[in-house]
């Protein structure tokens, strides 16, 4: 495991960073990249150096594959399909919004040396945890669902196997992903991400032929507006697609296969380039996404459509969006847009198993090896979406990625309360607690996501009421049904908002005087890189250093 021992020389007391074999010896020199061909520890020198955003490389931007993952890509179709550009202000605020807390989850793991999960273990007791694991798992399935019904039309564009079929062979190739891990993560992981900003290239280009209004696409950026109830629905599912839950879990645990200098400096510094690279590879996702909702938007409202395209446009899936392409792709369109969709399908498939991976640790303190991990999400999320398959064909299992990113969204409380709470709290992160703006603008974020959420589930309900439901005794018993759901919801948000943090942490940010005394080293500051999220990260076999 990576030590931190004072240097004997000439360093006048200065700390050095270095990576152990595991066997007691210890390499002799400082490392800001990997010690290895195989062994993925990260130790980034304790000076001051632009050189150091490199080593903190790679987190956010496999957090960020989840921002364009097929459940985006769906949304995004359908947001561009119905109503142009008018939903383009979304994505602004979600991606705004994401940077925000995704810069937070990383803080949090920097600082305390325990992920988010750990800390929701830690300070609830054994019921509220026991329910908030079961709601992060929930949140995992709902989010595979659109890896599954994405990799489903991948298959079918490029080999013409049915969509039902498709599905099923999901869990096969999922099993054949996490194999292939074992030879470098790193390079699948780039291979897989050059494929899907092959597609991403492929839109911006489209954007040239498709030729939308400017005028049009920043009205539809800055000036926000929801018309209709399905408006709203669309836009939580747009909403829940880009700011998901399992990302706040994952996020605070990847920086944790850093070896990140504890003084208040370093820390501060970590902080700092997490956010840099949180925020690049944010932005990447963002120019992706509004790229496809404008070429959906500007090709849909078209004068000049064919029927067939028209057709397709009314009701846009990802099984029908390859014809958006066709300026750029010409009769390629389908099979690019094929091996993009299932290569954003699989490499957030890689990020699903991870977070399932951190949140069962953190929540159980349980750990599976990483293919039964990712077979028993995969079973969960194949079911429901092979019985919509099966009985509404492709147009069905489009909207039950609609649908999946409304769970999404409707979860997202549970996992972003805790971590807006113990991010605000002194007891667990000390001076490096969120300031006083900082939290006013997360909480601010907070209730807006809330508020829509439960205006849309009561509208919805209440209209479904009204208009679907005739029998008055059946209309009682979903009223009591209904409402008591939304009571329960509501009353577990309010748990969460009131309840005040009782554990603190012990803090792993020292000072050099603090950690190195006489010779000896604090075990404290010794503990990270965490070797349990490293070998979860990285599942690669280690080479000994001599």
């Amino acid at each position: 495991m990576a030590s931190t021992v004072g240097n004997g020389g000439g360093g006048g007391g200065r700390q050095q960073f270095m990576v152990g074999s595991g066997n007691g010896s210890i390499s002799n020199a400082p490392l800001i990249e990997e010690s290895g061909e195989e062994v993925n520890q990260i130790v980034v020198p304790d000076k001051t150096s632009w050189k150091n955003f490199f080593a903190y490389l790679g987190p956010g931007f496999l957090v960020s594959i989840a921002y364009i993952d097929p459940g985006n890509f769906e949304t995004d179709l359908q947001a561009g399909a119905q109503y142009k550009y008018e939903l383009l202000w979304i994505i602004l605020v979600a991606s705004c919004a994401a940077l925000i807390i995704q810069s937070l989850a990383a803080n949090l793991g920097v600082v305390t040396g325990k992920h988010l999960a750990e800390h929701c273990r830690n300070e609830y007791s054994k019921v509220p945890n026991f329910i908030l694991w079961v709601l992060a798992e929930i949140a995992i399935v709902a989010c595979d669902i659109p890896e599954v019904i994405g990799t489903a039309f991948a298959l079918n564009m490029l080999f013409h196997i049915p969509v039902w079929c498709g599905v099923l062979l999901t869990g096969l190739s999922t099993l054949v992903l996490l194999a292939l891990q074992q030879y470098g993560v790193r390079k699948l992981e780039f291979l897989i991400a050059f494929l899907v900003f092959t597609i991403a290239a492929a839109f911006l280009a489209e954007l040239g032929y498709a030729n939308p209004v400017p005028s049009e696409v920043l009205s539809g950026l800055f000036v926000p507006q929801l018309k209709g109830n399905g408006a709203t629905g669309l836009a939580i599912s747009l909403l829940g697609a880009m700011v998901m839950p399992h990302n706040l879990f994952l996020h605070s645990a990847l920086v944790l296969s850093r070896k990140v200098p504890r003084s208040a400096r370093g820390i501060k510094e970590a902080c700092r380039f997490y956010m840099m690279e949180s925020g690049f590879a944010l932005m990447v996702a963002f120019l992706i996404n509004v790229s496809v909702i404008s070429v959906s938007g500007a090709v849909c409202s078209s004068s000049n459509l064919s029927e067939e395209d028209k057709l397709s446009c009314s009701d846009l899936d990802l099984n029908k969006a390859s014809f958006l392409l066709r300026n750029v792709l010409g009769k390629w369109s389908s099979k690019l847009f094929g091996i993009a969709l299932l290569a954003s399908g699989q490499s957030s498939t890689i990020t699903g198993t991870y977070a399932g991976q951190y949140v069962m640790q953190g929540f159980l303190n349980l750990r599976l090896e990483p293919w039964i991990r990712n077979f028993l999400t995969r079973c969960l999320a194949i079911v429901p979406s092979l019985i919509v398959a099966l009985i509404g064909g492709s147009a069905g299992a489009g909207q039950l990625i609609i649908i999946a990113s409304m769970i999404l969204s409707f979860e997202l409380p549970f996992a972003l309360i805790p971590l807006l709470k113990f991010t605000s709290c002194n007891t667990k992160m000390g001076s490096h607690a969120n300031s006083t703006a900082i939290s006013v603008i997360t909480w601010i974020i907070g209730s807006l996501i809330m508020s829509i959420n439960i205006y849309y589930l009561a509208s919805s309900f209440i209209k479904l009421l009204l208009h679907n439901v005739s029998n008055i005794g059946l209309k009682a018993f979903y009223g009591i049904l209904g409402f008591s759901g939304m009571a329960i919801y509501l009353a577990g948000v309010a748990y969460l908002v009131i309840r005040k943090n009782k554990k603190p942490t012990h803090l792993l940010a020292f000072t050099t005087s603090e950690t190195q005394q006489d010779g000896v080293v604090d075990t404290c500051v010794t503990s990270l890189p965490r070797e349990d999220i490293v070998d979860m990260q990285l599942p690669q076999r280690r080479a000994v250093l001599e």
